[in-house]
């Protein structure tokens, strides 16, 4: 009768979150179980009285400081000084700019509203057709939550009680893979068009953008090896480690070197238990503030008022979607739903990999009709028991149910990406539809790749937790 209740409220149109809560209420009310009513307000109120949801506000502030602070701009410039000069140029500055944003936003809505604005126009104006452009960055958009922070990766740590921390680690590698399979895609469409590159090769913005990377890629070995092998003072040296970074900025003018410390600093803090993931996204806060209002001086007090309020809005949505899923999930439980179809799945197949494909194509399906935290704080209950009796690992399935859902937003009727560029571009949701189609092959290799080599997705988490 739950069921039956949710799909009635779904079919009319009713918010998923509402939908959630009101098939909660309508089951007690209506059936014979002996729960009072208020047990649906208990249940949602304690569904978000966790400590990792505090990290949800702080990570949607610092994606939203980096939006309006002008460092999409800056990320948008270093990646075009680093691999613009290649044929088919903007297509490989948009999927790295993305993998670059996705260090500090944490969601595919953020960077395909902001780096994509600044993107999709520049790709116009160089002669590429809007449907390329669209597409890629429709595509890179999904770096977003797979790349440490991210938002859905709290959302299902919270929900499947798994450490937040090496779910971040989990996503690096495949993050990577991602990005290189949909540079492949652009250097594919570039050969096939034939097309040059966008900006004439310079080896002195080269060499620049190169010894920021330098510098990135170095900074946390140097403050290892001053720690672990010399013994210095942890927090006294990464203060001194931090100065230094912002002395080398003003030295050089470096372009987006800061910017893209945050993941590092976020990683690198997680990783040596400096700080929790919540206490990370804080941290994020912070370091946005400081290159917002003190660095560049590009953040205004009524720019940050705005920033907050949006924030708020967001989080309000995230969260009431969260405690209605926990009421919901609890009644699916109490109900003997889940142990039923445990029962099902297992007396069809006890094979991990069979499952993984049935669980795939179901979430691929769901994606496109419910937006990702939602989805989760669905799933978790029903699949996630059964991968578990089948030896699947709760951290590789985090991954895997991720990335489907952000295939998922790329989908019609409800791909929240698609609606945000077809928005930004001014094109037709139908065209837009089809213009990101060829980029969903890359997208489902990587997704057969993480749900079968689930090795790529645990070599981190193993060696730091």
């Amino acid at each position: 009768m739950l069921k039956i209740f949710f799909l009635l409220f779904m079919s009319g149109g009713v918010p998923v979150a509402i939908a959630m809560a009101g098939a909660s209420l309508a089951y007690i009310l209506l059936s014979d179980s002996t729960l009072p009513p208020f047990v649906v307000i208990h249940r949602m109120v304690s569904g978000i009285d966790s400590f990792p949801l505090l990290a949800v506000p702080f990570f949607i502030l610092a994606g939203n400081l980096m939006n309006n602070a002008g460092i999409t701009t800056r990320i948008y410039n270093f990646a075009l000084a680093l691999v613009g000069w290649m044929k088919g140029g903007l297509g490989h500055v948009n999927v790295l700019g993305s993998v670059i944003f996705a260090g500090m936003s944490g969601t595919a809505i953020a960077d395909a509203a902001g780096l994509g604005t600044i993107e999709i126009k520049a790709m116009k104006e160089h002669g590429y057709s809007t449907e390329f452009a669209v597409g890629v960055t429709a595509a890179s958009a999904t770096l977003g939550p797979i790349i440490p922070p991210s938002l859905p990766f709290v959302i299902y740590g919270m929900m499947a009680n798994v450490s937040v921390g090496a779910l971040f680690l989990a996503g690096i590698l495949p993050g990577v893979m991602l990005a290189i399979l949909m540079m492949i895609t652009v250097a594919y469409f570039a050969h096939k068009n034939k097309w040059g590159a966008d900006t004439k090769f310079s080896s002195t913005r080269l060499f620049k953008a190169l010894s920021e990377l330098a510098v990135v890629v170095g900074w946390p070995l140097l403050i290892w090896l001053l720690v672990a092998k010399l013994g210095t003072p942890p927090q006294l040296t990464v203060f001194a480690g931090l100065a230094s970074l912002f002395v080398l900025d003003k030295l050089f003018k470096f372009e987006a070197l800061l910017p893209i410390m945050t993941p590092v600093l976020l990683i690198g803090g997680m990783t040596t238990g400096l700080f929790t993931p919540t206490e990370g996204a804080i941290a994020a806060c912070v370091w946005a503030l400081i290159l917002g209002f003190a660095w560049y001086k590009t953040l205004s007090w009524k720019m940050f008022v705005k920033v907050c309020l949006d924030t708020i809005e967001t989080t309000s949505t995230v969260l009431f979607i969260v405690a209605a899923a926990s009421i919901f999930g609890w009644m699916l439980t109490a109900t003997g739903v889940t142990t039923d179809i445990a029962a099902w799945v297992l007396g069809f197949t006890k094979e991990a990999w069979v499952f993984l494909l049935l669980a795939n194509l179901l979430m691929l399906f769901v994606g496109c009709f419910l937006e990702p935290t939602a989805a989760i704080t669905i799933l978790v209950p029903i699949l996630l028991p059964i991968a578990t009796q089948l030896g699947v690992d709760p951290i590789h399935f985090g991954l895997v149910m991720v990335l489907n859902l952000m295939i998922g937003l790329l989908h019609p009727p409800m791909g929240m990406v698609l609606f945000v560029l077809a928005r930004v571009a001014g094109l037709s949701f139908e065209r837009t539809t089809m213009a990101i189609l060829p980029w969903l092959v890359p997208l489902l290799v990587a997704l057969v790749v993480i749900t079968y080599m689930p090795s790529l997705v645990l070599w981190l988490p193993r060696m730091f937790f």
